[in-house]
């Protein structure tokens, strides 16, 4: 069973140096309808212009997952961690018992683009943690997120697996886990999963479909979230 969210219809907002777009309900945006899918609570599709960003703020109890489409990001927060990240880099930031950051577009001239991803994790009160590494050469379906940093992904306080879609002209498939429940969310370009066709900002709960089969693919990248 595949439940398409049109991209089209994705909640918006513009500010003078940011628009962004909610996959679900988020801030002032509110759709009973998408609330998120299981402890996968927000996907925001985020432009920031140059030279702008999100000023010092908090959070706390949540596996926040930043995902570099273009341009570059300048993170700094209360651990002491402070980075440029750039296209085909993965932040992971566990804010565990409170964590005070800010994220930037160090850039003068280059806009940012990039998916900020909130998972609830399945332990309170941890210790804060921060990760990274970058995923921007792999092809295929690559993890890059789980809850035990296997096959170098990054780690999550979750029983949640991230995969990573690249794939340009060649079909794939995809063994799912029976009892566990799927979204794909389209970064650019398109694809068919199970003959369904998603394309940029769309994305796609699945659930009971033993084989996932990526078809006809055009210049795709995309996340597959396996979880609980």
């Amino acid at each position: 069973m595949i439940t398409l969210r049109p991209g089209k219809e994705r909640g918006y907002a513009k500010y003078n140096w940011l628009e962004t777009k909610h996959s679900f309900s988020f801030a002032n945006y509110y759709d009973p309808r998408y609330m998120g899918v299981s402890e996968l609570l927000v996907i925001n599709d985020d432009w920031v212009s140059p030279g702008t960003g999100f000023g010092t703020h908090p959070h706390r109890d949540m596996e926040i997952i930043s995902y570099i489409l273009e341009g570059s990001i300048e993170h700094k927060d209360t651990m002491g961690f402070h980075s440029i990240l750039k296209a085909g880099d993965v932040q992971v930031m566990s804010a565990g018992t409170g964590i005070r950051h800010s994220e930037y577009n160090p850039s003068k001239s280059q806009h940012l683009n990039f998916l900020q991803i909130w998972i609830q994790p399945n332990q309170l009160g941890a210790k804060p943690s921060y990760q990274q590494n970058n995923f921007g050469d792999s092809q295929g379906i690559t993890l890059i997120v789980s809850p035990d940093g296997q096959k170098g992904s990054l780690s999550i306080r979750q029983s949640t697996r991230i995969y990573k879609l690249s794939q340009s002209d060649k079909d794939s498939s995809f063994t799912t886990v029976k009892g566990r429940t799927y979204y794909l969310h389209i970064a650019r370009g398109s694809i068919k999963v199970n003959g369904t066709t998603v394309q940029s900002g769309d994305g796609a709960t699945i659930k009971k479909e033993e084989i996932l089969s990526f078809t006809e693919p055009n210049k795709v990248e995309a996340l597959l979230f396996e979880l609980p």
